[in-house]
């Protein structure tokens, strides 16, 4: 195993431990915030595959340990990953967008689609007879956005004093930007203009 996988697993590690420790702050049934900070958070730092792993392991920690209904894991799994999916689709495009898009991953993955599959979960599964498809949709929202804001100070934090491209590039992501794309069409064009004037030069 190599220095980056050991990272790696190092860093999951810390987020599902964090996870579990902080995630009954502000928590109510239908509503963790501190989940959605720690998706979004390993979203970005560390893509859509580990952030979903990430957030199957804190669930299922929180369901055997904590007592949690399955909402512990409905409520986080499909924002974690399509967080990391608009993040990793956003930074070709939008450099200054992307952490934004993550957390709109996360608002729409929990907000909407985690929250209606909280439905049949906890009616079928869990034996509640009072939901409705649309039950856990403002309470899911509202716990996105606390988290998505929580997570968007921290991330743009880090971005600004350079440590989130770091901590990116030591976990072995390929970090792009509009700038490093740009400077990257200024050397081909560069090295384009210097061939051609040296096959002017030879042809003099």
């Amino acid at each position: 195993m190599n220095k980056t996988k050991i990272l790696k697993m190092t860093m999951l590690a810390m987020f599902v431990a964090i996870g579990v420790v902080i995630s009954p702050i502000l928590r109510v049934e239908g509503m963790c915030p501190m989940a959605h900070l720690i998706n979004i958070s390993c979203a970005v730092m560390m893509g859509p595959w580990y952030s979903l792993l990430c957030a199957v392991s804190i669930g299922i920690i929180r369901m055997i340990f904590l007592g949690i209904p399955p909402l512990a894991l409905t409520g986080a799994i499909f924002g974690a990953f399509l967080s990391g999916v608009f993040y990793r689709i956003s930074t070709r495009f939008i450099e200054k967008g992307s952490i934004i898009a993550a957390a709109i991953g996360e608002i729409i993955g929990t907000g909407i689609i985690g929250a209606i599959a909280s439905y049949p979960v906890m009616t079928f599964i869990w034996g509640r007879s009072d939901l409705t498809w649309f039950f856990y949709v403002p309470s899911f929202i509202g716990g996105t956005l606390i988290g998505g804001a929580v997570a968007l100070v921290f991330l743009f934090a880090l971005k600004k004093t350079g440590m989130l491209v770091k901590i990116q590039k030591s976990l072995g992501a390929e970090v792009k930007s509009k700038k490093s794309s740009q400077s990257n069409d200024t050397v081909i064009e560069q090295n384009s203009n210097l061939v051609l004037n040296k096959k002017e030069f030879s042809q003099k």
